[in-house]
């Protein structure tokens, strides 16, 4: 057993106390004050500082296997525990595709021997995610678990195609997750948002519709189909009104905003740093994300954690892939862009980076701080910290967030009950 001294948890809103955390088998045993110190292996003294229930990130980009020059499992998750996430989910545009028994199988055995938090892959809705024909999902879910299927990195472009994989996930009770872009709209070598940065810059825009109309065929079908459905890292101000709507009818949806998107503008965009897809786009539409994010339209933050190598970014913005790394540096961002500021109150926090999205994919003993949930715990400090992407444990270094000043980083990050990340170290 050990025992967690003086965390500051959150009870209601902004209301917190003081107590200690006794953790046992990889559970959390008893929540008290003053709980005996004798009876334990192992004593943490959180100071007073806000502990949370892990980080749950249901969108991210491991890059193994296929990619390793970008991200590795093992790197990626020595990033999750710096930026204080416990579970991760994998997308499935890897080399091969988990879109099969075989490939998922040995893909699950690189993640039960080298990951350091809990990671709960995607498989693929189409075979190789090419949009043709779609993948076992009952196989799938009977061998291993998986729930979740997506093509992200590219938009299911056939209507009937997108129907079919939700009535096939309806019928095995799994999660359609979509990059929702309709490639109708993309021009080639397009790279930012349609809008007057860039065409100050000379560069092809993506416009809203890209993301917003295939948003909206989905919508639909989720109501006519009854399948549980979530649309990917939101961008413009069209897609939160439709989630808005389609939950007013009732459809089965929820949807995800990523930091970058919530403090970001394309008049932001300098260099490929701030390349992301779906583009970072205006203050109508970030301001939008922000209400959505705050009045429970969009349900809660992922970060599209998408590590590239320093020569791939390095191109021009044309031909730079899109993409930025999130993992180690969301949690403090939200901490002090948010919560410190006020726009946030501290369960609104806790809900948006962990309990929610550990409630809608179906993660039942975590995200929350309770007697008999999984000891997923971090512990937050409020001393400042500058981000430098050279202190990065991921491969990837692409971030416009260098030498920003936060507070929020991780002082510990204990996975199943294990302190896998103590003041700076991994402890792997």
């Amino acid at each position: 057993m050990i025992l967690i001294k003086n965390a500051k948890i959150i009870e209601k809103e902004n209301e917190t106390s003081i107590v200690d955390i006794l953790i046992d088998g990889g559970k959390i045993k008893e929540i008290a004050n003053n709980i005996d110190e004798n009876i334990v292996k192992k004593v943490y003294d959180a100071k007073g500082q806000l502990t949370l229930p892990g980080g749950v990130d249901v969108h991210v980009h491991l890059r193994e296997p296929g990619f390793e020059e970008k991200e590795t499992i093992l790197t990626g998750t020595r990033a999750a525990l710096r930026g204080g996430y416990t579970t991760i989910m994998p997308m499935p545009n890897l080399k091969p595709n988990p879109d099969s028994i075989e490939t998922i199988d040995k893909y699950m055995e690189i993640i039960d021997t080298t990951a350091l938090v809990n990671v709960y892959p995607y498989a693929c809705i189409t075979e190789k995610s090419l949009g043709h024909k779609l993948v076992d999902m009952k196989g799938i879910k009977e061998r291993f678990g998986i729930c979740a299927f997506t093509d992200d990195g590219v938009g299911v472009q056939s209507g009937d195609m997108m129907r079919d994989a939700m009535h096939l996930a309806k019928e095995n009770e799994c999660i359609i997750a979509a990059h929702t872009e309709d490639m109708s709209y993309r021009k080639p070598n397009s790279s930012v948002h349609d809008g007057e940065n860039s065409k100050k810059h000379g560069w092809i825009g993506i416009p809203s519709e890209t993301e917003y109309k295939q948003v909206e065929r989905d919508l639909q079908l989720a109501l006519e189909t009854g399948a549980k459905y979530h649309i990917c890292h939101m961008s413009a101000k069209e897609s939160v009104e439709a989630l808005r709507k389609y939950k007013a009818l009732g459809a089965d949806v929820s949807g995800e905003v990523t930091t970058h998107h919530l403090l970001l503008t394309d008049g932001d965009v300098i260099n490929t740093d701030y390349k992301m897809n779906p583009p970072l786009r205006d203050k109508e539409d970030r301001n939008a994300l922000i209400e959505g994010l705050l009045d429970g339209t969009i349900d809660f933050i992922a970060n599209d954690h998408a590590p590239h190598t320093k020569e791939e970014k390095d191109r021009e913005m044309g031909k730079a892939p899109f993409g930025i790394v999130g993992l180690e540096t969301s949690i403090p961002l939200i901490y002090t862009n948010f919560v410190k500021t006020k726009k946030m109150n501290l369960e609104q926090f806790q809900e948006a980076i962990s309990t929610k999205p550990a409630r809608r994919f179906g993660f039942e003993n975590k995200g929350k701080l309770e007697v008999g949930y999984d000891a997923d715990i971090i512990v937050l400090s409020e001393e400042d910290v500058i981000i430098d992407r050279n202190d990065f444990l991921s491969k990837g270094k692409n971030t416009p967030f260098d030498d920003y000043v936060c507070q929020g980083f991780p002082e510990y990050t204990f996975v199943n009950g294990v302190c896998m990340y103590e003041r700076g170290r991994v402890n792997d």
